[in-house]
């Protein structure tokens, strides 16, 4: 298989289809696939779902046409419906209400919305455990003594030799010549064996020596080696056996005695780092000694610790050599220098081929140990890859690392060392080494060399007969990578590790299997970072990069694939790869057009890393041109693979980007050259968070943070004017998104704000005086930071609507508002520029921020700095700083008052007991200038108590008069009361510095942005394969839509008649009553809420208290609504708060569990005048939107899944919407209900988003005293889209067809001026209103009164309190009503409803 096909398989698989999915459901984002019930018969479409491969292109595209059809069978439908009727309008036979729309979609389920708050996730790691692959440090040896005490012809005394007898040193028969001869030739022979295994070293051979020339020898080769290793190597066959204290024996000058030499002596002349090799009898008690030695003295004699020395010997202590002629007499070193030619003659003797083959033809088999393509070469290879198999199978890894991968010498020792044991224990000898190593001389890996072995040897006579035969390569290679492929398709990180991973190493140096191997490899590292570690540890690292060098194009993608796995572990390899230009390769890649998008963002992720934070590798790639490259698929070039569809893509290169100029102004400008300000900010409205966030974190590391203090008098002014202008724009950019929905984004803009906020610390810090300076004719009263009166959660100084005709500005006659307007030299007055303005109302909230710049002059402070730029854009800067510090996520609200105490700004929060609050004070209301100035003291003593450092801690403010119960406080701290002695510098803050001491540490304290880190994480996760909760998500949907299908049956069928058998009573214990509630679909569960924003989770059979938590710390207006988002699934639970902040929670049923998924603010910008915001939020899981309205004149249409403002659709009317309700079956429908009484409907697809709209409640407000506004609206059960249940104050229930606009077909007059809930059943004919006068009343579609309930499930029958809300089961007739007095009772159509 290609590997252009594979890649491109499994990504389409696993990567595109994820993004082709989510971008299909943004596309059609109302066209989401959906299942029809028909009474129980479910649409074909799910069973062919279910059938079509979800994973693959076709699947989606096979789902997107079927929920195009979906949406057309629904929509013809509805508008065959009749139009007025009796309610139970008849299609075609079917009743409308037999069918339900179960959505398939998902939201809020990415990487980003798991525990965004708890933690900061970190990126690769630069050290610690994942770096312990590394070798420590490499090591060589530099210098080879080769020592022989032979004395040819003179046996030892301890030494009875049996007849015929091993005699071959070195493969030569020492008495086929002259004693002297033979011993120099053995010397130099085994010297030529040594250099194939390290030619560089320095070889030096003493023959019979002294202990004198042993001693300068030892002191020679380590004079020369220095600190490089030493190796010994000691044959002892012609001299006694060592002693029992580990003396080894020489000679002295005639030949006439031996002389013993302790093995401290040696140690101590050769020192450490060294390697001995022992070939005698007896060697073990060498070993012995010198363990002895070593615990004796642990510290070496050269000082360095611990010492690092090795020891191989010839046999266990006990033990003599073997005498047999089946081997040579150096069995030990041959084993060690020549392993395959007597690995060979060994295996010959035990193998079939015994009979056709002898001695002679083993010393002529043809080839080169180097070249793989002969048989010498391809046994060697084979060799290497069993014995590395081995050692890392057996060895605990750190041993594994120091003995075959610090120093290739050793390397082969101890592989060779692995065949001696295995030889010599046939012959009843046991080879030992220090460290000591676990027995592999019976391990199976042997047999799979025997087998090798025993095919290319079976080649051999022909090919010694015929020297043009062709060598077959052996299959051992092949078998190996398939039982590797074997163990991929089973194996798992909590398996026992792949054994053939070594020998993959092995196969990437041969052309013919590398490809295969790379793949089977990047399927490995796919598994895990627990499998990058491991093939690390096997040491694939040098092997991957070399291979950066090749030009094969097939080999591109897959290598690409491989480094993003090995970079999303351990970022310390950007140093290797910058250091051998392996950048370049990546670039080009980036490049390549023919490459597939997800491929590409591999690519441009490696650069990433590359550059981040590594200042060499950011010059490299300026210099090759990654810039241009990256701004240019940015702005989306000629690529024919639509780069502009894959966010994953954009994402990186924004990153690449970012991470390329933090923090390294040449390319800064470079950037900012090549417009890239304006390039990122057309990114900044991309569906995906991620992209949008990476977009801010570019543009905001392209903002120079040290920029005021590095600039030297006389630089070039108009390089200052180009980066002021570019800065201007990247700030203007930036402010357009503080409203944006997705905490990642927010958090972003956070970081840069501060780092802007380092740059313009001094003039921001001058408008912010001018701020919180107080003054006796204040306007300050009105503004949020004292009291807050803010409107849609962001309390940003745009409050001016209470300032009257006279008020005045600091006392400046010029700047006095004039006819209710401030003149345009006020600093407030480019305050009302964000999120909609109260002198224009909300229709300028998405003009472009920058329109009233150009009526500004700087008025208020005006310093003489070249980079001082325009003070309407630093009012709007401090008022987006002030927006951020109350954002309704915790960690962006604490990185928005980082910001703010950068530019000296400290927040106070009191809260004050409620009994205090005097004469009935509401928020929102000041009562004089004096007390809600109180909060706005010039802190004098700050400074000394916090030790100079910057407000990282805010303290509440002086005893205060009474005030209410929130109350939020900005302080201002005076901007030299930070550092005093740098007043004379000229400097606005000691931050500026960017030289020095002072100024790096204190630049710590810009808070650092984490997208980055986010990023990183989703190339450690299996990009190759599906994850394995798919299949069991997909196995529990099927039986939730089995219950779910049988209940709504079941629904539909019952007549709800005795819906008023109390089965539960819950007293919350809430101090104001419940204000809002919801059923779980799956359990007995319900969660309720209060107007102190406190959740409660309670399940009603077991009676039991699950959870309880606070929605966030300083609750204001209370709760508005509770919606289940994802209820087919994990639901997650969606609160909206009254002041329009909207919060979702996930494990919000296991105490003390719930994480915040994400928070946004919903509702922007307000009508003049208003004091609270008073939201109402409905939420539509079909199309993924939620829509948010209250005290302004237009719906906000959010989508969730882009976490994204989709569209803001004005209401075409002059009142407030006071109720909403999303169609759960028509995508992007919703009708209204305002306080004038009229009901609109909405829909998001027409151009101005109003269908129609009517008023049925207006004609009853003479008998009803006026109470006209609509308390609930709701869509009727089934699929018309027209048919609405509106309720009103005044008690009236109109059923409208909204079609036909006239009147409603039908009225009910249920309460009195007292209705206060209504509810409408999802799929049953019931509807529920509840009244303040302690009754319920049930009615079906008719507008039959089907009962009425009034007392509560306890002993005495006791009545219920005054109903606040109302909800039903969605797939059951459960209703749950809370009242009042804290109590939410549970009513049933049956005494024991189904679970």
């Amino acid at each position: 298989m290609a590997l252009g096909d594979l890649m491109e398989s499994r990504f389409s698989q696993a990567v595109v289809s994820n993004h082709l999915d989510r971008y299909s459901s943004s596309r059609h984002s109302n066209l989401n696939p959906t299942v029809v019930v028909q009474d129980v018969v479910v649409d074909a479409d799910r069973d062919r779902d279910r059938d079509s491969s979800s994973d693959s292109v076709a699947g989606v595209q096979s789902r997107e046409s079927h929920s195009n059809m979906d949406r057309e069978d629904s929509e013809t439908v509805a508008s065959s419906t009749s139009g007025a009727g009796n309610g139970n309008v008849v299609v075609t036979g079917i009743p409308a209400t037999s069918m339900a729309y179960l959505p398939h979609n998902i939201v809020l389920t990415e990487l980003r919305h798991d525990a965004f708050e708890a933690c900061t996730p970190s990126g690769p790691a630069e050290s610690g455990l994942v770096s312990k692959w590394r070798p420590k440090d490499r090591m060589k040896t530099g210098c080879v003594a080769l020592v022989l005490c032979l004395n040819i012809s003179v046996d030892p005394p301890d030494v009875i030799k049996i007849s015929p007898c091993a005699r071959m040193e070195c493969w030569i028969d020492p008495f086929s010549m002259a004693p002297q001869k033979a011993l120099e030739t053995i010397g130099k022979t085994l010297s030529f064996q040594y250099e194939r295994w390290q030619p560089k070293a320095k070889y030096k051979i003493q023959l019979d020596p002294t202990v004198e020339e042993v001693k300068k020898l030892c002191t020679t080769c380590r004079k020369y080696a220095k600190s490089e290793r030493v190796l010994f190597h000691y044959n002892g066959h012609g001299v006694p056996k060592p002693t029992a204290n580990g003396e080894i024996w020489f000679f002295n000058r005639s030949y006439t005695q031996y002389i013993p030499l302790p093995i401290s002596d040696l140690d101590s002349w050769l020192k450490t780092p060294s390697i001995y090799v022992f070939d005698c009898s007896a060697a073990g008690m060498v070993v012995n000694a010198f363990i002895e030695l070593q615990d004796w003295n642990p510290s070496s004699s050269s000082g360095a610790s611990p010492r690092d020395c090795i020891l191989l010997a010839a046999c266990e202590a006990h033990e003599t050599l073997p005498q047999s002629h089946e081997f040579p007499a150096d069995v030990f070193t041959s084993c060690l220098t020549t392993p395959i030619k007597i690995a060979l003659r060994w295996f010959c003797t035990r193998s079939l081929l015994h009979e056709s083959l002898d001695y002679s033809l083993i010393d002529r088999i043809p080839g080169r140990q180097t070249d793989r393509k002969t048989l010498l070469g391809e046994l060697n290879w084979i060799f290497t890859a069993v014995t590395d198999t081995i050692a890392w199978n057996v060895l605990p890894h750190d041993l594994f690392q120091r003995l075959f991968r610090q120093d290739l010498l050793v390397a082969s020792l101890f592989r060779n060392f692995l065949l001696a044991e295995r030889i010599m224990r046939s012959a009843n000898c046991s080879p030992v080494s220090y460290p000591m190593l676990p027995p592999t001389h019976q391990h199976h890996m042997w047999d799979a060399w025997d087998m090798a072995a025993e095919i290319c040897l079976s080649q051999l006579p022909t090919l010694l007969e015929d020297p043009n035969a062709e060598f077959q390569p052996s299959p051992f290679f092949t078998e190996q990578l398939t039982a590797f492929e074997v163990w991929l398709n089973h194996g798992s990180e909590h398996k026992k590790p792949p054994e053939q991973l070594p020998i993959v190493l092995q196969v990437l140096l041969s052309q013919c299997h590398r490809f295969r191997a790379l793949v089977l490899l990047g399927r490995f590292l796919d598994m895990g970072p627990w499998a990058v570690d491991l093939a690390l540890s096997v040491g694939i690292f040098p092997y991957v990069l070399k291979l950066l060098q090749t030009t094969t194009p097939e080999l591109r993608q897959i290598l690409v694939f491989i480094w993003t796995k090995i970079l999303a572990l351990d970022k310390s390899c950007q140093v290797d790869l910058v250091k051998d230009g392996g950048h370049t390769y990546f670039i080009r890649f980036l490049d390549s057009v023919e490459a597939y998008p997800e491929q590409r963002a591999m690519a441009a992720f490696v650069l990433t890393v590359i550059v981040d934070g590594h200042r060499k590798g950011q010059e490299a790639c300026i210099e090759a041109n990654l810039i241009h490259v990256c701004l240019k698929h940015l702005q989306g070039g000629s690529a024919p693979n639509d780069t502009q569809t894959e966010p994953l893509f954009l994402q990186w290169l924004c990153l690449c980007l970012g991470k390329l100029w933090e923090d390294f102004t040449e390319a800064q400008i470079i950037g900012l050259q090549s417009n890239a300000p304006t390039i990122f900010s057309l990114l900044l409205s991309e569906p995906q968070p991620e992209v949008r966030a990476s977009a801010v974190f570019a543009l905001g590391t392209l903002l120079d943070v040290g920029f005021d203090s590095s600039r030297e008098v006389g630089d070039d002014e108009r390089d200052d004017d180009e980066k002021v202008g570019a800065e201007i724009s990247i700030v203007k950019s930036l402010l357009n998104i503080v409203s944006d929905g997705s905490p990642l984004v927010r958090a972003e803009l956070a970081v840069a704000l501060a780092r802007f906020a380092f740059g313009h610390n001094r003039n921001l810090k001058s408008i912010a005086a001018a701020y919180w300076k107080p003054q006796p004719n204040s306007v300050l009263s009105s503004f949020p930071f004292t009291v807050r009166n803010s409107v849609s959660g962001y309390t940003t100084p745009t409050q001016l609507s209470q300032i009257g005709p006279l008020s005045r500005v600091g006392g400046d006659s010029q700047s006095a508002t004039r006819d209710g307007r401030v003149s345009s030299s006020s600093p407030l007055a480019t305050s009302s520029i964000m999120h909609g303005s109260p002198l224009s109302d909300d229709s300028s909230q998405h003009s472009d921020p920058g329109m009233l710049n150009d009526c500004i002059t700087n008025g208020v402070v005006n310093h003489a700095k070249p980079r001082q730029l325009d003070n309407g854009l630093y009012t709007q800067c401090v008022s987006a700083m002030c927006t951020l510090a109350k954002d309704p996520s915790p960690r962006i609200s604490s990185l928005g008052r980082r910001v703010l105490s950068i530019i000296g700004i400290e927040q106070v929060v009191t809260k004050s007991a409620k009994a205090t609050t005097t004469g009935g004070l509401r928020v929102g209301e000041s009562s004089t200038s004096s007390s809600s100035l109180a909060g706005l003291a010039r802190s004098s003593s700050w400074f000394d108590m916090n030790g100079g450092n910057l407000p990282l801690t805010f303290r509440t403010p002086p005893v205060s008069p009474p005030r209410p119960s929130y109350m939020t406080g900005m302080r201002r701290v005076c901007s030299l009361e930070f550092r005093p002695h740098l007043m004379e510098s000229g400097l606005a803050d000691p931050l500026l510095g960017s030289h020095g001491v002072s100024g790096s540490s204190d630049r710590s304290f810009l808070p650092q942005s984490t997208i980055y880190n986010w990023s990183c994480s989703h190339f450690s996760k299996p990009l190759l394969t599906a994850t394995d909760d798919t299949d069991e998500i997909a196995v529990k949907r099927e039986e939730r839509e089995t219950i779910v299908f049988e209940q709504i049956t079941k629904c539909q069928r019952s007549p709800g008649t005795n819906l008023y058998n109390p089965i539960a009573r819950w007293d919350t214990r809430f101090e104001s009553g419940a204000r809002t509630s919801v059923l779980q679909p799956f359990s007995p569960i319900v969660v309720a809420a209060d107007e102190g924003e406190c959740i409660r989770i309670w399940n009603y059979e077991e009676a039991t208290l699950l959870n309880s938590f606070n929605n966030h710390e300083y609750p204001d207006k209370g709760i508005s609504k509770l919606c289940l988002v994802n209820e087919l699934y994990e639901s997650l639970l969606l609160v909206a708060s009254s002041d329009g902040n909207v919060r979702i929670w996930k494990d919000y049923i296991s105490r003390g569990k719930q994480k915040l998924v994400t928070a946004f603010s919903s509702i922007h910008g307000h009508r003049p005048g208003v004091r609270s915001v008073s939201a109402v939020v409905d939420w539509q899981q079909q199309s993924g939107y939620m829509y948010a309205s209250g005290e302004i004149s237009s719906t906000m249409v959010w989508d969730l899944d882009k976490e994204q403002l989709l569209t803001s659709i004005p209401l075409a009317s002059d009142c407030t919407i006071s109720a909403l309700a999303a169609s759960q079956v028509h995508g992007g429908q919703f009708a209204a209900g305002f306080v004038d009484g009229t009901v609109r409907l909405y829909d998001i697809r027409t151009p101005d988003g109003l269908v129609c709209v009517t008023r049925p409640h207006a004609r009853r407000v003479e008998r009803a005293g006026g109470i006209e506004r609509v308390v609930g609206i709701g869509f009727q059960p089934g699929l018309d889209p027209a048919k609405i249940v509106s309720a009103s104050q005044a008690g009236d229930i109109q059923f409208l067809d909204i079609r036909n606009q006239s009147d409603a077909y039908l009225t009910i007059d249920a309460h009195r001026g007292s209705l206060t809930a209504l509810a409408i059943h999802r799929h049953a004919p019931l509807i529920a209103s509840g009244s303040a006068k302690q009754l319920i009343k049930v009615f079906n579609l008719e507008g039959e009164q089907l009962g009425t309930i009034r007392y509560s499930p306890t002993f005495m029958a006791q009545k219920i309190g005054p109903v606040s809300c109302l909800a039903f089961h969605p797939y059951q007739i459960l209703l749950a009503a809370g009242a009042a007095d804290a109590c939410v009772y549970i009513y049933a159509d049956e005494l024991s409803p189904p679970r």
